[in-house]
């Protein structure tokens, strides 16, 4: 039995803008029997600037044509100098999600996945501390727990890399409240996604509920990113807000933030999942629809 998606498939491009992009892609698509279901496209600059593309399309017997369309699309690619991903909207991206002791975004992701709406094949957790072992196996999920010191954070990394390095497209920090190093993010080989409970880049690294307490702030908010190897700078997928008011203690403030934290990084998974975000420099280009 065929599902819908089957014949479905997702490119997306990145390259310096000029004229005929749009027409060239979608006129070799064309050319191969594709029909055009969605498009996407954005310039920083229409004469001098980056443009983006995201497309979705069908192709009857995709499988089979895979080799083909990227022939095709590779030959556009070298002719407008683009960087270009294309990938079956069947295909799901082999994840792994790192947790501390904070559990609201971990069992937010949990209860997603099981409803099949975050489309990722979810490989495994892994934790610092064994709390939620219990929890994750009884799904039937592997549950790695590796404890870090300072001592042993060198030893903790290089478990995680043995573990996962060149086997996942996918890791998702859901409150790991551990620093990774450069290293480490250079060698995992996949991108990382990191929930960050401030509205960065206000209130960066730790105790942001606290801090936003004592500032007295009338938003709090949370900020999914990619990690890299600047402490909470990376590139932003997502952010919101809720208001708050002075009769907020931290206790209020870190409930309240609880539950944008599960939202935001929700909603940076999927869209990345469904490859709907383009890094461009520390910023990124996300297309909704």
């Amino acid at each position: 039995m065929t599902h819908p998606e089957d014949d479905l498939a997702r490119l997306v491009v990145s390259c310096r803008d000029r004229h005929g992009i749009v027409a060239a892609v979608s006129g070799a698509l064309a050319e191969l029997g594709a029909n055009i279901v969605s498009s996407a496209q954005h310039s920083t600059d229409p004469e001098d600037g980056m443009f983006f593309l995201r497309m979705v399309f069908h192709l009857e017997g995709l499988k089979a044509e895979r080799a083909r369309v990227a022939e095709r699309l590779a030959a556009v690619a070298e002719e407008f100098g683009m960087s270009w991903r294309l990938t079956a909207a069947r295909e799901r991206k082999r994840t792994v999600i790192f947790v501390s002791k904070e559990d609201h975004c971990l069992f937010d992701l949990l209860w997603r996945w099981q409803r099949d709406e975050l489309p990722m094949d979810l490989v495994a957790v892994v934790s610092n501390h064994p709390d939620h072992e219990t929890s994750v196996t009884a799904l039937g999920l592997p549950y790695h727990h590796i404890p870090v010191t300072r001592e042993t954070k060198a030893d903790a990394e290089r478990q995680l890399l043995d573990l996962f390095a060149g086997k996942i497209d996918l890791a998702i920090l859901a409150r790991y409240m551990q620093i990774l190093s450069p290293s480490f993010l250079e060698e995992i080989g996949a991108p990382i996604i990191n929930i960050h409970h401030s509205f960065l880049p206000a209130f960066v690294g730790q105790n942001p509920y606290l801090r936003a307490y004592e500032r007295g702030v009338k938003l709090i908010g949370a900020t999914a990113h990619y990690a890299t190897a600047d402490l909470d700078e990376g590139p932003i997928i997502e952010q919101d807000v809720e208001r708050v008011s002075h009769a907020h203690t931290p206790d209020d403030l870190t409930r309240v933030g609880r539950d944008i934290e599960r939202v935001v990084l929700a909603r940076a998974v999927r869209w990345h999942l469904e490859d709907r975000v383009l890094v461009h420099g520390n910023r990124t280009v996300v297309f909704l629809a």
